[in-house]
């Protein structure tokens, strides 16, 4: 039988087989056993809980997508919801595990060679390998595409890269990073696995963040870094073979921004029921009410639009623009639903330990990363007229 949430509104869990839902009924039961209870604490001190990456990777959350690490045949659908799942209870061990399993290896599962997938995926799916993913830089953010500086020469059989990289979750303590560089060749990006030991790598925590701050992100430093050929991912050869890695994650944000709004309103329906004003709860006044349904219509809505997204990848049918719209549209609804379920707790809402304070700065970090809200609408803007206005 299903557990829904009683924030799955429309029953949307029911889309899921009978396996799936055996395996998102552990990735509850998981994150609400062995998560709940330290999340706070450690998104307070900034620091990552690694005693957790086994049990993770034992809910077979790494590369559930690639023959090499997949534990069983999955749909687009359930891949979405256990992120929901476990955003909903923490969306920075969501962030992570997206890295890892979304981003790293996503990027040798759509671009690594037979040889690459081999080496690489198994060990990544039980955490011995922990990966990051090297795009973004200090100089360069939406405007990648053009605007990528870290070079890559070749010189033999080897290649040398320079340059720097910002805002790399996993980075502080991953054993290989997947590296985005222009060939200084051909002006084309390429995509490299280094290992995190490799001479002329640095990678330095980025410190005071107010979101997101289990994640560990860093800054990457490479200094006349040589990296064989044989590390390069041989089927990327342009940025166009990389969009493809980033339309598949951008949807897995939706995802997380959903859940991440779940936590959220969960903690405000709780709260509402047990704080009592003018002799009665809380619950039971009209503002109040409305509060709470306008939370629940913002995260119905975004669970369809999630839901659909999913379905379309499945059916071969999922565009860029697809999964633009998706997160565009859901990590906006995301601050709004935030924000009113920390309004319901009042002054409390912005301590921690009331529950709507983390998810109310997370969901600013879901809003800008994978491509900010004005990138994702000039792609569906550019789908709608025909006419790219990216400049």
């Amino acid at each position: 039988m299903t557990m829904n949430l009683a924030s799955d509104f429309y029953y949307f869990q029911d889309e899921l087989s009978d396996r799936e839902n055996e395996s998102v009924a552990s990735i509850r039961s998981y994150f609400e056993t062995n998560v709940t209870p330290i999340a706070t604490d450690y998104w307070a001190r900034a620091e990552f809980p690694h005693h957790l990456i086994p049990g993770i990777a034992s809910l077979g959350l790494f590369g559930p997508e690639w023959e090499e690490s997949r534990q069983f045949e999955s749909g687009a659908v359930y891949r979405g919801w256990t992120g929901l799942e476990m955003a909903r209870v923490d969306a920075s061990l969501n962030t992570f595990t997206g890295v890892q399993s979304g981003l790293a290896m996503g990027s040798i599962g759509v671009g690594g060679s037979d040889e690459q997938r081999a080496e690489w995926l198994p060990p990544m799916a039980t955490g011995e390998v922990i990966g990051a993913f090297g795009l973004t830089e200090p100089l360069s953010g939406s405007d990648t595409a053009k605007g990528l500086r870290t070079t890559a020469e070749r010189r033999g059989d080897s290649w040398v890269l320079n340059g720097e990289k910002r805002w790399i979750g996993n980075a502080t303590f991953s054993d290989i990073v997947i590296i985005w560089a222009r060939d200084a060749a051909d002006g084309q990006v390429k995509g490299f696995i280094v290992p995190t030991s490799t001479p002329g790598f640095s990678a330095t925590k980025i410190e005071n963040k107010q979101s997101l701050r289990i994640v560990q992100n860093a800054d990457i430093v490479m200094t006349e870094m040589i990296v064989p050929e044989e590390n390069r991912l041989q089927k990327i050869d342009s940025f166009r073979d990389l969009a493809v890695i980033l339309k598949l994650t951008r949807a897995g944000v939706a995802w997380q921004a959903v859940g991440n709004s779940i936590g959220a309103y969960e903690a405000a329906v709780a709260y509402a029921g047990e704080r009592v004003q003018f002799g009665k709860p809380i619950a039971a006044h009209q503002l109040v009410q409305d509060r709470l349904a306008g939370c629940l219509a913002n995260i119905t809505a975004s669970i369809a639009l999630c839901v659909r997204v999913s379905k379309l990848h499945d059916e071969g049918r999922q565009a860029d623009q697809h999964s633009a719209l998706a997160k565009a549209f859901v990590t906006a609804k995301a601050r709004e639903t935030v924000a009113w379920s920390r309004e319901v707790l009042g002054g409390n809402g912005i301590v921690l330990e009331y529950g709507t304070a983390k998810p109310f700065a997370d969901a600013e970090a879901i809003y800008s990363f994978e491509g900010t809200r004005e990138m994702n609408t000039l792609i569906v803007g550019r789908a709608i007229t025909g006419h790219a206005a990216f400049v």
